[in-house]
Parts: C-alpha cells; sequence; structure tokens
C-alpha cells in the first residue's frame, strides 16, 4: 500500500485497533506518532514497531481535552514538517450498560467527550493544518453500532452515529482541498470493549456469534488493513464513505 514516508497520528494506539493500525502503518514505511492517553501503551506500541523496523514515536494525548489534540498536532508538525494522515481511533464504552432510562449521566458525559467531541477536536486541528499544507487524509473508527441499534449501549452508539455522520460532512467540505475524509465500521472484533461485553453474560458468546454470518470475531490487523487502504494514495478516489468490517453482520 502507497503510504511510505507518509506522517501518520494514530489516537488510542496503545492497545487493540489502533496498535494494529499504528504496526500496519509502520510496516508499510510510514513514520508514525502513536498517541495514546496512557503514555506507557503508546511506547510499548512503539517499541514493537521498531523492533520491526518501523518509525514510531509515542506522544500522550487525552482527545477528549482541545488543548491535549492542539498539542498532539502542533508537535507532530513540528517535528515532521507536516501531517499526512490522522486516524481517530480513541474510543470508550460505558462502563454500565443499561437501557436508557438507566443510563448513567457520567457514562453519557465520558462516552460522548472521548469518542464525539474527541474526533471533532482531532478533525478540526486537523483540517486546519492539512489546508494549510495542500492535503491530507483523514479516516475515522466509527462502528457497527454507528449504522445500526446497539441497545442499552445509548452513548456509544450516539457517539459512532455522530462519528459516520462528521465523516461524511467533513468530506463533503473539504473535496475540493485535496483532503479525504472516510471511516471503517467494525462489527464485533477482539477488543478490550468485547471482552466487557463478553463478560455481562455467560451465553453472550454464542448469541454474539449467532448474528455474524462468520461466526467468528474480527481481529484487529484485518481493521488496521483497511485503515491503511483508506489512508493510502490507492484510493484517491474514495471519500466521505463509510467501509463495514463485521463479518456479514450487518445482512
Amino acid at each position: 500500500m502507497e503510504v511510505k514516508d507518509k506522517i501518520v497520528v494514530v489516537t488510542g494506539a496503545g492497545s487493540g485497533i489502533g496498535a494494529a493500525a499504528a504496526k500496519h502503518f509502520a510496516h508499510h514505511g510510514a513514520q508514525v506518532i502513536v498517541s495514546d492517553l496512557k503514555i506507557a501503551k503508546a511506547q510499548k506500541t512503539v517499541e514493537a514497531i521498531v523492533s520491526d523496523g518501523g518509525k514510531a514515536v509515542a506522544i500522550e494525548a487525552n482527545v477528549g481535552k482541545y488543548e491535549a489534540v492542539e498539542n498532539l498536532i502542533n508537535e507532530t508538525v513540528k517535528r515532521f514538517g507536516r501531517l499526512d494522515v490522522i486516524v481517530n481511533n480513541a474510543g470508550i464504552g460505558p462502563r454500565i450498560m443499561a437501557k436508557t432510562a438507566e443510563h448513567a449521566l457520567e457514562d453519557w458525559d465520558r462516552v460522548i467527550a472521548v469518542n464525539q467531541t474527541g474526533v471533532f477536536y482531532c478533525m478540526k486541528v486537523a483540517l486546519k493544518q492539512m489546508v494549510e499544507q495542500g492535503g491530507g487524509n483523514i479516516v475515522n473508527v466509527a462502528s457497527l453500532a454507528g449504522l445500526k441499534a446497539s441497545p442499552n449501549n445509548l452513548s456509544y452508539s450516539a457517539s459512532k452515529f455522530a462519528v459516520v455522520g462528521m465523516t461524511k460532512s467533513a468530506a463533503m467540505e473539504y473535496a475540493t482541498k485535496n483532503i479525504r475524509v472516510n471511516a471503517v465500521c467494525p462489527g464485533y472484533t477482539e477488543s478490550a470493549l468485547l471482552d466487557k461485553l463478553l463478560a455481562a453474560r455467560p451465553d453472550m458468546d454464542a448469541i454474539l456469534k449467532s448474528v455474524i454470518p462468520m461466526k467468528r470475531y474480527g481481529d484487529a490487523s484485518e481493521i488496521a488493513e483497511a485503515i491503511v487502504w483508506l489512508a493510502s494514495d490507492n484510493t484517491k478516489f474514495i471519500t466521505g464513505q463509510t467501509i463495514t468490517l463485521d463479518g456479514g453482520t450487518s445482512l
């Protein structure tokens, strides 16, 4: 894939899909800025990339704080001169899954701050830089929960529907500026969020797999493949799209 020498920021890259994407970008020759709220986890991803011969640095950032996002982008441009790609992957789920009337106010505030407002902050700051430099690429990590109902999960679902909408709106706004904006919508993928869901009920694994035609969960590396493809020069005529990777669940 054509991402060699691109300057790429990946948020929430300390684990899961973010870490897999960071490693995949580096494997294809990109310079990766591994960002995470927990710097120790980001450093672990960097170590894995460097040990594999790739190029990466870690920058701590809480995407729910506008000043932290500004620092992340400014530091990237200061070090590398530009920002070619940002992958807005950082995301969380509610601490307690519950029906809408019982959904905790604290969970709503936390999830929206990271998953929705955090993506807005990252897009706002990154787009300013990309317009100034004459182009760029944004890949947002949404979810199948941003395309269809996700019961007992209102804040997460609301935030991911918002990411899909923000992706399409920004794609239209910047299509003439040599800036592409796309999103991936993973289904049930091996991750900490899935582990939490499986722990909710002993029969949850069987329930989830019963609605997945492929009868398995996705692997983070499979989502990473799509992210890097969308960010590459192989997809220059694709913008405003949501690529669903769910083993057929949405069918």
